[in-house]
């Protein structure tokens, strides 16, 4: 990899689902690093593209300015403009994708297109203090939120090789839409990990999925959620808020379980003892714990991002637009954004 000048500002946009976020980085280092929610979609239950898409509209430049001040950077002296190109919501990438050429034009900067999924995994590489440990190549990541589930061997920061992979529904969906049958409110994922600390994660039990290889199905064990609460609701119709803490428990540990079956079989396959996580659902708390756990009794190197760089942000993509442009890995205006993308390509 070729040294970056001495004074590489990269200003980073992501705008995949319903978060507006803009970063700012100086030689690898984040300086700012902000992002506006949607609460908009918490009243439908989930996310709505087409008020998501509006919301970015609105969003997207108090937000660049809002970086911009927190940083001390000006436009004029940014190197180039990163920006989420794909996998994501179309109308939501549009927003971020239109703004990030036309500021590419203005500027005279060239055009950096990032893969979210590559984003969330080189977030392990933003140290917020130089004792910081990273990831050795090549590594292991499990990538989990609400719309993928992936094994990825990292090879080097632009190189990656899916390992396995949802066939189905990913791991955050496999929470949220047992939120949605618990009533719990819009994001459930999070309000699951909350409640089930304080309850048994072995008070109701759910079989793990039968899936061959590395990949991962989550629809069978949402079914299978969905007719476990129908009956004992039948039963007892106070079910759920009587055991509302057991219930989220269980059905976490179950969630959490599988997706660490999965990691260890594939670090022992592939013969990787640096491993990671990252994405949304590595926010979650018994993930994290049953990481570490596993890392101690396998000997190996685990790294969790920080909460902040977890969920969808432009840290990571401004990040990432980093390693692009010291190898020279430019975009082009002509490129539109990506609803599904390979990160192998």
């Amino acid at each position: 990899m070729c040294k970056a000048t001495k004074d590489t500002l990269i200003l980073g946009i992501e705008s995949s689902c319903d978060d507006t976020s803009v970063a700012i980085l100086k030689n690898g280092k984040i300086l700012a690093n902000i992002t506006a929610g949607q609460k908009v979609h918490e009243e439908y239950g989930g996310v709505v593209p087409e008020l998501a898409s509006r919301a970015h509209q609105q969003n997207l430049i108090p937000v660049v300015r809002a970086a911009l001040k927190k940083s001390g950077i000006t436009l004029h002296e940014l190197s180039a403009i990163a920006y989420t190109r794909g996998p994501g919501l179309l109308g939501s990438l549009l927003v971020g994708s239109s703004f990030a050429k036309g500021l590419s034009i203005a500027l005279g900067v060239p055009l950096l297109e990032v893969h979210h999924m590559k984003a969330h995994i080189l977030a392990h590489f933003i140290k917020e203090t130089e004792e910081q440990e990273v990831p050795h190549f090549p590594f292991l990541c499990l990538t989990v939120s609400g719309g993928h589930t992936q094994l990825v061997k990292v090879n080097d920061y632009l190189s990656m090789e899916i390992l396995g992979q949802t066939i189905d529904d990913a791991a955050g969906e496999a929470f949220d839409k047992a939120a949605k049958i618990l009533g719990l409110p819009y994001p459930g994922g999070p309000l699951i990990d909350l409640y089930s600390q304080k309850g048994d994660p072995h008070r109701f039990a759910f079989s793990m999925p039968k899936i061959e290889g590395l990949n991962y199905s989550f629809s069978g064990l949402k079914t299978q959620f969905l007719y476990f609460v129908q009956a004992e609701v039948e039963k007892e119709p106070g079910f759920v808020e009587k055991n509302l803490p057991d219930i989220c428990a269980s059905y976490q540990e179950a969630i959490v379980n599988f997706l660490m079956a999965k990691l260890k079989r594939a670090a022992r396959e592939h013969h990787l003892t640096d491993i990671a996580v990252a994405g949304g659902v590595s926010a979650n708390s018994v993930l994290r714990k049953k990481l570490q756990k596993l890392g101690a009794e396998n000997n190996w190197r685990t790294f969790i991002p920080a909460l902040e760089y977890c969920t969808d942000n432009a840290a990571m993509i401004a990040m990432t637009g980093y390693f692009q442009y010291v190898q020279n890995d430019f975009g082009n205006l002509k490129n539109a954004p990506l609803s599904r993308w390979n990160m192998e390509v």
